[in-house]
Order: C-alpha cells, then sequence, then structure tokens
C-alpha cells in the first residue's frame, strides 16, 4: 500500500522543498496543510499535479483551530507527518508574542493530540529549532544536544514549548516522535525576514535600480552555522525512514560552515557587478537580546544516519541571490525592501 504523508506548513520554504523531495524521491502520497490565505508561489511548479489530485492533496486548515485541524486527520491515516507549521520570525515575535505561543504552542499540541486519537502508528517529525538554545556560554560550543535551553525571543521560548510537547507525546502516549533542533538554513524561497535573505533581496532591489545602493543590516558579529535548505530535508526524510532512531529522541542538525553574518553579506555583495553598494545598521533590525553563537554538535544525528551536508555555502547564497534576481525581475514593485 502507498504511504502517506502529511506536511504541516507545506507552502513554506522548508515545507515546500520538503514536498519536492517527496515527489521526487518516493511514491509516498503527500498531503499538506496550508492556511486558505496562504501564498502558492513556493508550490507553483506542483499545481497540476494538486488540481488533477495525482499524488498531492493541499488542505486548507490553521493550526490554532482545533476544529480544522481535526478535519485534516479525519480525511485518512498518515504514516509520516512531518510538523513543520509555525510563526518562524524571531524578530516579529518580539512585536506579536501572543501569537506566536498561540500558533507554535496551542498549534503543536492541536496537531499532536489529533496525531494521539486518528494517526496514532504514524511516524512523526517534530521540527523545533536551533533557537531554544538561544544565547550560548563560549564553554558549551559547539552546542550539543543536551546544552541547557537558554531562549532569547518569545519565538524561542515558544520553540521550547513545542519541543518539549513532543517529547511529552512520545513518552506519555508511546507515539513514534522525533524532534530536530535544526540550526541556520537557507536557500531559494527564504523568507526576506531573515537576514542573509534581506541581503540578498536589497542586493537584487538594487540591481534592478528600484531602491538607492544602501542595505540595511542589523548585528553582523553573530556567529551562524550555515547549511542548505534541500539538505536540511533530505536530513528529514532520512530521519523519518531510519530504523535505529529512538522515539522521543532530539537530534542537532546544521551544516558544517561556520561564519559571521558580515561574511556572509561580503560574500553576496562579491556576487553583485555594483561595486557601489554600501551598508548601514538599521537599529529597527536589532534584536533586544541575540542567540548570537550558533554552532552545532551533529555528531549523534550523524552517527544514526550517515547524513553530510553535500551544498557548499557558495551555491547556497548564490542560489539565494538568483532566486531574488528572478523574483524581482517578474514581480518588480511588489517585492518592496524589507
Amino acid at each position: 500500500m502507498v504511504k502517506r504523508a502529511l506536511i504541516s506548513g507545506i507552502t513554506g520554504m522548508v515545507g515546500s522543498h520538503l514536498l519536492d523531495y517527496l515527489i521526487s524521491n518516493t511514491d509516498w502520497e503527500v498531503h499538506g496543510i496550508c492556511r486558505w490565505r496562504s501564498p502558492l508561489d513556493n508550490i507553483i511548479n506542483h499545481l497540476p499535479s494538486i488540481d488533477s489530485k495525482e499524488r498531492i492533496y493541499l488542505h486548507y486548515c490553521d493550526i490554532t483551530d482545533y476544529a480544522s485541524v481535526e478535519n485534516v486527520f479525519t480525511t485518512c491515516k498518515f504514516d509520516y507527518i512531518f510538523h513543520l507549521a509555525a510563526q518562524s520570525f524571531p524578530a516579529t515575535s518580539f512585536t506579536a508574542p501572543l501569537n506566536t505561543y498561540q500558533t507554535n504552542i496551542i498549534g503543536t499540541e492541536n496537531i499532536f493530540s489529533n496525531i494521539l486519537k486518528y494517526s496514532k502508528e504514524a511516524i512523526v517529525h517534530n521540527c523545533s529549532s536551533s533557537e531554544v538554545f538561544g544565547r550560548v556560554p563560549k564553554q558549551f560550543v559547539p552546542i550539543k544536544e543536551e546544552t541547557p535551553f537558554h531562549p532569547a525571543s518569545p519565538y524561542a521560548i515558544s520553540k521550547c514549548s513545542a519541543d518539549l510537547i513532543g517529547r511529552y507525546y512520545a513518552e506519555a502516549n508511546h507515539l513514534k516522535v522525533f524532534t530536530t533542533r535544526m540550526f541556520t538554513h537557507t536557500g531559494p524561497r527564504r523568507g526576506d525576514v531573515f537576514m542573509e535573505s534581506t541581503f540578498a533581496k536589497q542586493i537584487a532591489l538594487i540591481e534592478s535600480g528600484h531602491i538607492e545602493p544602501i542595505i540595511k543590516v542589523g548585528n553582523l558579529e553573530s556567529v551562524r552555522t550555515i547549511a542548505d535548505v534541500r539538505d536540511a530535508v533530505r536530513a528529514y526524510y532520512m530521519l523519518v525512514t531510519s530504523e535505529n532512531a529512538k522515539s522521543g529522541d532530539c537530534f542537532n542538525i546544521g551544516g558544517t560552515f561556520t561564519t559571521t553574518v558580515k561574511n556572509i553579506l561580503e560574500y553576496l555583495l562579491s556576487q553583485s557587478e555594483n561595486k557601489s553598494i554600501k551598508y548601514v545598521t538599521d537599529p529597527s533590525r536589532l534584536r533586544p537580546i541575540d542567540a548570537d553563537l550558533q554552532v552545532p554538535d551533529t555528531t549523534k544525528f550523524k552517527r544514526l544516519t550517515n547524513w553530510e551536508p553535500e551544498i557548499t555555502f557558495e551555491k547556497t547564497m548564490t542560489d539565494l541571490l538568483n532566486y531574488w534576481r528572478l523574483a524581482i525581475s517578474k514581480n518588480g514593485y511588489s517585492y518592496l525592501s524589507r
């Protein structure tokens, strides 16, 4: 019998790349949760299959609404569930903490309570975040799974809770749950509220003549370990199909290229023919508290799956910049600088 997978947040960057991967590398039937108002740009190449109900099915649902989540789970039983949906922008969480908590905590509880009720045998990927570790003292770097949580934003607080909800359902209700704490991952379709994507977008807007040659930046001294989103979704697939993963376990996943935000910006600038671009600090882009040492120890996950990142930092950044160039060439002023 054909396996069925459910992806919450299927229209997001990660969800859409996971859809790409599953359609290309499995014969699974893929179901996706999205809100009725979610843009479909990231999955536009799959719309013919969606319209003809050929392997791909969309379910309109808001995970904060229990009834709409239950409606999804009553359609069929799922073999694999990837819970990716979230309010995922740390900066936004400072101004909208209640919405962040509602989406990431209550939404996760709604997902898991329905898994327990309707798809108890499913293998579940609970997508947490490296942000749960927050501001890590240098002696705890690289960050291991056992490193204490020290969340530095309402978003991070909400992901701590979502992380623990998954563990609770694994231990108390014997669901097959694996939690990942993915470190910075990016690439095409990355939202423009994230630092490397807003840099790439602003460069593309400058190149096309839409804005002056000045890039607005935040804290350039933060350290990040960069992975490509396409490597990330391959890791997620390898996790749920592993025969050796232990239910309730948590895994750090991330790239091998560690650098400062400033170096990321300078690499992107080096890929532009416009050599007159300057950058200035925008106070609104500075977080009240910054998680500034995000360097993972991924030994545990690599031992389990033999996963290794395959896409270089340079290719990831170039693909991201070209994504924005193409989007702006098609849409122009509808892509204003952020």
